[in-house]
């Protein structure tokens, strides 16, 4: 069974989200406080799972999503920009200082879907998530893109990201993927 796609966003949507995801940080940055906005626009009221990624100089500095929402698009690429700056427990809280040199990367995610078999999964098109008991762990796709991952590491740090053993997915973990569109800021330079 593929994923069910999800719609997809114009660049003109993309272009929003990314002023939205941008706009809420500093305003949460300065009002300790979510942006308070609304839409009528039928491309930002669509639910959609969303991830936030974001990036200094190279580096993650903070990546905070959703598997699934059944809040607006905008209201959900808002509550991820904010959790990512300053929630991810990775990572220190977000400096005023740093927000001018930010890249923001947005990934728009399909529903999750079971896969019976690994072969289904496609590195570079799939994200995975993999569950057992109250271990879950999730890698957007295009993190195995980035680090040059075959089928079988991907599943094995998704694994690990989870806390569990590498070859659980082997051993009756749950395992789902999921499709992304990812922009990002950098994407227009």
């Amino acid at each position: 069974m593929d994923a069910e796609p999800h719609i997809p966003a114009s660049p003109e949507t993309q272009a929003e989200l990314l002023r939205l995801a941008r706009e809420a940080i500093a305003h949460y940055l300065h009002n300790r406080e979510i942006l308070p906005f609304t839409s009528d626009d039928p491309a930002l009221r669509v639910e959609s799972g969303v991830f936030v990624s974001l990036h200094k100089a190279g580096a993650l500095r903070g990546c905070i999503g959703y598997i699934v929402s059944h809040n607006p698009v905008y209201q959900t690429v808002i509550d991820a920009a904010v959790s990512a700056a300053f929630n991810d427990p990775r990572f220190n809280p977000l400096r005023a200082d740093e927000l001018d040199s930010l890249d923001i990367e947005i990934s728009l995610l399909s529903p999750p879907v079971e896969v019976s078999d690994p072969e289904e999964i496609k590195v570079g098109r799939d994200g995975l998530i993999i569950t057992e008991g109250h271990y879950r762990g999730l890698l957007l796709p295009q993190v195995a893109t980035e680090y040059g991952w075959d089928r079988e590491t991907f599943l094995a740090h998704t694994c690990n990201k989870a806390g569990l053993p590498s070859d659980a997915w082997k051993h009756g973990a749950l395992i789902e993927r999921f499709e992304a569109q990812v922009f990002g800021e950098t994407d227009s330079e």
